[in-house]
């Protein structure tokens, strides 16, 4: 049905107030540096790769992309950080699932949204983990882990970046898919210096930081999260080859806040594209234990969705809360 001539005027004269500013910002971004939040501290695995997309997006687009880590409470201080930006297509977050699919769960106020708060841009990287144990752990396989904690249930420790991390909790599906109980220790720093000093003996870790530690045999590794073998480590099982089924991937991706212009998003989508397509990105992230993953927004959304459902249920079953 038509809308009447006299409401259709109105309504075109307050469209266009609207859209003209968002649509002439689109054309006129970046006019100034863009700003790219990690909410991890520097050297972390999403800091390592923001780096390095924020290095070639800067090529692309011509303004330099600065990255601005705001670490704490599981990626919740930098998030709300972003989530307060003007949504003017200059302030931009890198994350990694749990922001967005797990912290909601986890802590009893959350100061963003992650439902409402961001627009998807664009996945970046599918990141494994690696299952890292101390050169001298006597368990030297996962079905030797399994073992040894079926049999003394709470008596073997494992580090993590944080309680609700995704090291904790992908560690707490494993468990429950095989029934077995071992006692978490969180840190805020140091959790993988803990486990390289045999202070704890187990960690997962992301591929990108796991990798230079067993090729240097400071850890070992017990398996990885993907669902087939990393060719960065051949001789590592998956999880699943011990554990059927078992799936707990991250990932890493770019988003901006809730109503930045369609055009900025679009932009950025089509740059990110372009660098996950370069030789030059597949062998960097091939050295990292990654690979690359290009989507739409719509797509990105999706996979939020999905995981959200998932390790929604993981944490509720698990009973994990922030202290």
């Amino acid at each position: 049905m038509r809308t009447p001539v006299r409401i259709c005027g109105a309504l075109l004269a307050l469209t266009t107030a609207t859209l003209i500013p968002a649509t002439a910002l689109g054309q006129a971004w970046p006019n100034r540096p863009v700003t790219v939040i990690v909410p991890f501290p520097a050297g972390t695995s999403p800091d390592i790769v923001a780096r390095y997309l924020a290095m070639k997006l800067q090529e692309r687009i011509g303004q330099p992309f600065i990255v601005d880590n705001k670490a704490g409470a599981g990626g919740a201080i930098g998030a709300e950080a972003a989530a307060r930006a003007a949504p003017d297509g200059h302030t931009s977050i890198f994350l990694v699932n749990s922001i967005v699919t797990m912290n909601q769960f986890i802590y009893k106020k959350l100061n963003y949204d992650p439902a409402k708060d961001f627009a998807p841009v664009s996945m970046v990287a599918a990141v494994p983990y690696v299952l890292l144990a101390h050169r001298d752990f006597p368990s030297r396989t996962l079905k030797d882990l399994i073992a040894a904690a079926k049999a003394k249930p709470g008596g073997i420790d494992y580090a993590s970046a944080g309680i609700g991390g995704a090291g904790h909790v992908i560690v707490e599906l494993l468990s429950s898919l095989v029934g077995i109980q071992m006692t978490h220790i969180p840190f805020k720093a140091g959790g993988l210096a803990a486990v390289i000093g045999g202070q704890v003996p187990l960690m997962l870790q992301p591929t990108t930081t796991a990798l230079a530690q067993v090729q240097k045999g400071t850890l070992i590794a017990l398996g990885t999260t993907s669902t087939k073998r990393l060719s960065m480590l051949p001789d590592v099982p998956s999880i699943d080859e011990i554990i059927p089924g078992f799936a707990a991937d991250g990932w890493q991706g770019l988003m901006v806040p809730a109503g930045t212009p369609s055009p900025v998003v679009e932009r950025l989508n089509r740059a990110i594209a372009a660098i996950l397509a370069m030789a030059e990105t597949t062998e960097r992230f091939a050295s990292l234990g990654i690979e690359p993953w290009p989507s739409s927004p719509q797509q990105m959304g999706a996979v939020i969705e999905q995981d959200t459902a998932k390790w929604g249920k993981v944490i509720r079953n698990a009973r994990i809360e922030a202290q």
